[in-house]
């Protein structure tokens, strides 16, 4: 299984949306808590997220690709398709 990095700020909502959602999707399907995500605070952790090419938060990468990045005013159900369109992705 490739490498799951989660990229957020503390004080984001867009990344307690990001979240939320994961919890949720846990619930809905319980395969998804199985996959290990390296969440990595962007403040706390400059000299990893330098290197990486993103611009907003929450941004999910596996691998080394970007699988996903918020935008600003998304919504909570895009942000929670968006999440499980990447975990239906990962190999468990």
């Amino acid at each position: 299984m490739k490498k799951i990095i989660l990229f957020h700020l503390a004080d984001c909502p867009y990344c307690h949306n990001a979240k939320r959602a994961l919890e949720e999707l846990g619930r809905e399907n319980p395969a998804y808590k199985k996959i290990p995500i390296e969440w990595i605070e962007e403040q706390e952790r400059p000299d990893v997220s330098a290197q990486y090419d993103y611009y907003y938060v929450p941004t999910i990468f596996v691998g080394e690709k970007k699988m996903y990045e918020a935008h600003p005013g998304e919504s909570y159900a895009e942000c929670k398709e968006n999440i499980r369109r990447v975990l239906e992705g990962v190999e468990i």
